[in-house]
């Protein structure tokens, strides 16, 4: 006879879900194929150097040890160049492979100068700031991210966040969003007998809808996984780092999720960041391959249908420091791609890469702000009117780069 289970046992059940949390209600079934995931560089890269201001006297004056080398032709060293992308701008060697042609075939943008008001040049303050997407100067609510915002207005979506807690930007009350730690899920703790336990136990509760939900994403999650670890352990090599969370997320978000967040640590340079070759451009390498996995695990059809927007919480000094590094900033580049955005440029309100534009004689200045160019995605993504949008970001004027 099977063993009775206790409300305690089950709630010790229900923890051993590992990293997958639900709160609020149940979803309805997506309203579209249009796919969103925003891709959160925590530790502020250095754009200067990943989107390279090749045109800029003062770059190379600024970054005697760090600069990325201009384009030339026929050079042997081409490797350790930046790849040309107008007579202004180069893109880091790292992402040649993986970039390039996203930008050749027109599916990426690059927002210069872009950021926020945050001045605290502090990685928590900032990034806070960030997902909250709230003004600065008013209080503060923890428990309203903008992308949870964004959830509550549209109907029939659903999120997942593929991080190891739910990230501030998913804060919020309404649709349940679950978040999954990628590399380290496995085989469901909870057999299908304490499922039928634990929902017949809730069935009466305001969380029955919740509690069943959490089950359902954590088995569209781990069947999507193991499919993968299936065919890698038939003597294929699997991926590394953020090459195969790549692959992940794009099986997880084909599966029905089409609002998807993850963050991406390791890019405070203060020390030793190298500039053609060295700790930064290892991380680039790993983040292009990464990126170029989504979109090819995806295919063609479901590229089409998905935008992908890279931020980070601020830029870093334009000038190097005196340990090969560079320190807190500013302004920062932010970079939108998918197979329907009007890529191949660069966009945004711009100045002069030169000592008089610097804002505080030390960073890029913040001519985009992030709540204005995720205002205008929004809109043109989702149709959202100026009442759903002011929502999201109150008090803030959409801005319409026409990138979908």
């Amino acid at each position: 006879m099977p063993m009775p289970i206790d409300r305690r046992s089950l709630i010790q059940g229900l923890a051993a879900l590992g990293p997958l949390t639900m709160a609020g209600r149940v979803w309805a079934a997506p309203q579209t194929d249009s796919r969103l995931l925003v891709v959160f560089l925590r530790g502020a890269y250095d754009a200067a150097n990943v989107i390279v201001p090749i045109g800029s006297d003062f770059y190379y004056q600024a970054r005697p040890k760090l600069a990325i080398a201009k384009p030339s032709t026929g050079s042997a060293n081409a490797g350790l160049e930046a790849a040309a992308l107008d007579s202004d701008w180069g893109l880091h060697p790292a992402l040649r492979d993986a970039l390039l042609p996203l930008w050749q075939k027109k599916e990426i943008a690059f927002i210069p100068f872009a950021g926020t008001d945050d001045l605290t040049r502090s990685h928590f303050e900032t990034q806070d700031t960030i997902e909250l997407g709230q003004p600065i100067h008013a209080t503060r609510n923890y428990q309203s991210g903008f992308m949870a915002r964004l959830a509550a207005a549209l109907t029939r979506t659903r999120p997942i966040s593929f991080t190891n807690q739910l990230p501030l930007i998913f804060h919020g009350e309404g649709a349940p969003i679950p978040n999954v730690a990628l590399n380290n899920v496995g085989k469901p703790a909870i057999d299908e007998r304490m499922m039928g336990l634990i929902g017949e136990m809730y069935k009466d509760d305001a969380l029955a809808a919740a509690v069943a939900e959490g089950f359902h994403a954590r088995d569209d999650v781990y069947r999507s996984i193991s499919k993968e670890s299936d065919m890698a352990n038939r003597g294929a090599v699997s991926p590394k780092g953020f090459e195969l969370s790549g692959r992940r997320i794009a099986r997880v978000m084909k599966s029905g999720y089409n609002l998807g967040f993850v963050d991406v640590g390791g890019w405070d340079t203060h020390i030793n960041q190298g500039a053609a070759s060295g700790y930064l451009a290892n991380r680039l390498s790993e983040l292009g391959r990464g990126l170029a996995a989504f979109a090819d695990e995806l295919g063609p059809a479901a590229w089409h249908d998905t935008v992908v927007v890279v931020i980070s919480e601020f830029g870093r000094t334009f000038r190097e420091n005196g340990d090969r590094g560079t320190d807190h900033g500013h302004g920062s580049t932010y970079w939108v791609l998918g197979g329907a955005v009007n890529g191949g440029r660069f966009l945004g309100e711009q100045v002069k890469v030169d000592e008089a534009h610097l804002f505080q004689n030390r960073d890029f200045p913040v001519l985009t702000d992030y709540r204005s160019l995720f205002g205008g995605l929004f809109k043109n993504i989702y149709g959202l009117n100026e009442a759903a949008l002011a929502t999201i970001f109150p008090a803030v004027k959409p801005l319409d780069l026409s990138l979908v």
